[in-house]
């Protein structure tokens, strides 16, 4: 009887491709060559208007005048622009109104949002059905315009921060992709800390949500994103043209080329291009949200797709 000596079975290394499936072919270089050069021009439709944009916002009135127009190769740096928009005056004013506006409706949608996804996530709760039946139908059929703007008007919103919050506040897609992250946590794990004799605040705030932080940040900024990002509201149910924020400033700035107030004498005596000026506040309304998305980005295939998925 001959003794079988198991032969040492080779590890693949750590960092190596894994294996193909057996019905999927190898890459040819014609194939990898299309789709870098997709990819490649994909970025340049995105990143050259940018370009343009960032360029011309630095660029003096000289740059402006030659180029014609949009400037696309630099001649020179200039801040000027951006240090009349945040000297003080309606640009400096309506970008901290965005801010202020976008961090407390941030918080407030997100505090909303996650207690009724905890709540429709635990099956057996009170009403549990018939308020997810009812979100559901939200999504569906809506009141419209005219009746939601009664609404706030009858609450005396109208001429109030509250108004560019309360309106938009939940969103019931985020809070169906939350409900369906929280039901992929184990229940075991829930049940094991109400033996513990934890209440479901404590479960909430100690367990689900450390657990959830990739689909809470993918959230996150999707709020805030919508707040940053809002003008409608704002041109709907205030009149008062100090309390716009930052994207309705910009938009009488691009569409009607209106001077910010504080910088037409500056722009009339030739040290500003309105053009400048345009370019400016567009990289300001852009800049919140193209520094925050790289932090963001590492979240969104796990927060998304695991909480679309499960539930």
């Amino acid at each position: 009887m001959t003794a079988v000596i198991d032969e040492p079975v080779a590890t693949p290394h750590r960092w190596a491709a894994p294996a193909r499936p057996a019905w999927e072919e190898e890459p040819s270089r014609a194939g990898l060559a299309g789709k870098g050069t997709v990819l490649l021009l994909a970025c340049l439709a995105v990143l050259f208007p940018l370009w343009i944009i960032v360029v011309t916002s630095l660029s003096s009135r000289r740059t402006i005048d030659e180029a014609g127009g949009l400037v696309i190769v630099p001649k020179g740096v200039t801040f000027i622009a951006y240090q009349e928009l945040l000297g003080g005056g309606q640009v400096t004013r309506a970008a901290v109104i965005s801010v202020l506006v976008t961090v407390t409706g941030t918080l407030f949608s997100m505090a909303v949002s996650v207690l009724c996804a905890y709540g429709l996530s635990r099956t057996g709760s009170l009403g549990h059905r018939g308020i997810l039946m009812t979100l559901l139908a939200t999504m569906f059929f809506s009141a419209g315009l005219i009746p939601t703007y009664l609404l706030v008007q009858s609450l005396g919103l109208t001429d109030s921060y509250l108004a560019l919050i309360l309106p938009s506040a939940v969103s019931v897609f985020n809070i169906l992709v939350l409900r369906g992250f929280f039901m992929g946590i184990s229940p075991e794990l829930i049940d094991s800390a109400r033996i513990d004799g934890a209440g479901d605040f404590r479960i909430l705030w100690q367990i689900v949500m450390p657990l959830s932080r990739a689909v809470l940040a993918v959230i996150t900024l999707f709020y805030a994103v919508g707040y940053w990002s809002a003008w409608f509201n704002a041109s709907l149910y205030l009149n008062d043209q100090d309390m716009m924020p930052l994207q309705n400033v910009m938009i009488q700035l691009v569409q009607k080329q209106e001077a910010p107030v504080g910088l037409g004498q500056a722009i009339r005596t030739g040290q500003l291009s309105g053009l400048a000026i345009q370019m400016a506040v567009m990289v300001m309304a852009l800049l919140p949200v193209a520094v925050l998305s790289p932090f963001v980005q590492k979240h969104f295939k796990k927060g998304m797709l695991t909480g679309a998925v499960k539930g």
